[in-house]
């Protein structure tokens, strides 16, 4: 028997032909089922892919017509969709093709953020009809996928059911997992690595390394987004305790968890936040908050410290302590590396929950 035939479609961007540790992912799915995806991308040499124009104004408008389109040409059992928003036009799609494939939504954050506390603030304009779109999508799909506890929460806020299925996104951790242990530096260094945007709570971090930096402690900034100006700004008022690098190879994001006693992550709210197993991977604990899909993962005093949302003074608290006593981040960093391995996912087992979902959501699992 064949296996199902699935298509998934994507808002975010690749690259073909694939790096090796992303095809991996789609070689792993691949041989538990029959894939075809729609992607924003560019490249060519995949004939699994089929690839979409990348900026949203051009993307999600053409999506419809591109998902009825493929569905004509490859009929599919099941339809994935990365997003609410691409969910959307995944039920649109099917409708136009008049197929009658299961559409699988996922969702990896809250939707609400994608209008309110990212990008420009222009956004919020279409705030309203943007929180319709989802609701219908996850209303309407077959079967839906959360990545949390938190994520699950918000499923179960619209549908009145629990998702089908959670499990991670797929990531590739190898430059983070496989290099030797770093013991944790004397320096008193931590890192923030993630998109400069609002829902990452870039102003509350800036407002509380103004309170923590003291001329011997640095906090490195690794990311790029709309919140970049916080930043920049930061750095002109403490120029020899900030450090920002747009954009690092997994490598490089590596060293400098190395060189840092934790990672800092005040976002709210955060759907999973893969970064944190790339910290645990290294050895590092988590200076975070106790809310969104954070507390899955980390527990406070455990291999980390948890703060509410938007509060500076917690941070500042927590911050201090992690940069104050290092035998504190030694002892919570240990940990972290142990709880890293409780959550370390191969290609295969990714493989295999989605191979799970599929069949849940033919066999007409809600």
């Amino acid at each position: 028997m064949s296996p199902p035939r699935v298509l998934f479609l994507s808002r975010g961007r690749i690259e073909l032909p694939l790096a090796p540790w992303l095809a991996a992912k789609w070689d792993a799915l691949s041989g538990v089922l029959t894939v075809r995806a729609l992607n924003a991308g560019t490249g060519t040499g995949d004939p699994r892919f089929a690839l979409l124009p990348e900026p949203s104004w051009a993307f999600y408008p053409s999506l419809p017509v591109e998902v009825a389109r493929e569905l004509r040409r490859n009929p599919a059992d099941a339809i994935v969709a990365s997003d609410p928003f691409v969910g959307a036009a995944a039920l649109a799609g099917r409708s136009l093709a008049r197929s009658r494939a299961k559409v699988i939504v996922e969702v990896h954050g809250d939707p609400a953020t994608f209008t309110r506390l990212y990008g420009s603030r222009a956004r919020r304009t279409v705030a309203g009809a943007s929180d319709r779109v989802a609701r219908f999508a996850l209303r309407h799909a077959d079967a839906t996928r959360a990545v949390s506890s938190f994520t699950a929460r918000l499923v179960e806020s619209v549908r009145g059911v629990p998702p089908t299925a959670r499990f991670l996104a797929y990531s590739d951790l190898s430059a983070f997992a496989d290099a030797p242990a770093v013991p944790v530096p004397e320096a008193r260094r931590v890192v923030f690595v993630g998109a400069l945007e609002a829902y990452k709570n870039i102003d509350g971090l800036a407002a509380a390394w103004r309170e923590v930096a003291d001329g011997d402690s640095h906090l490195t900034i690794v990311g790029r987004g709309s919140r970049i100006g916080v930043v920049q700004q930061l750095i002109r008022d403490l120029p020899a305790s900030v450090t920002h690098h747009p954009v690092l190879a997994p490598t490089d994001v590596a060293h400098e968890i190395d060189a840092s006693r934790a990672l800092v992550l005040p976002s709210y709210p955060e759907g999973l936040g893969r970064v944190v197993l790339e910290a645990f991977a290294r050895g590092r604990c988590v200076v975070g908050t106790d809310g969104g899909g954070i507390p899955d993962m980390v527990t406070n005093d455990h291999d980390g410290l948890l703060v509410p949302p938007y509060d500076v003074p917690a941070l500042v608290a927590a911050l201090r302590r992690v940069l104050d006593d290092r035998e504190l981040a030694v002892r919570l960093g240990a940990a972290a590396r142990t709880t890293y391995g409780a959550w370390h996912q191969t290609p295969e087992d990714f493989a295999s929950a989605y191979r799970a979902l599929v069949d849940d959501a033919l066999a007409g699992a809600r």
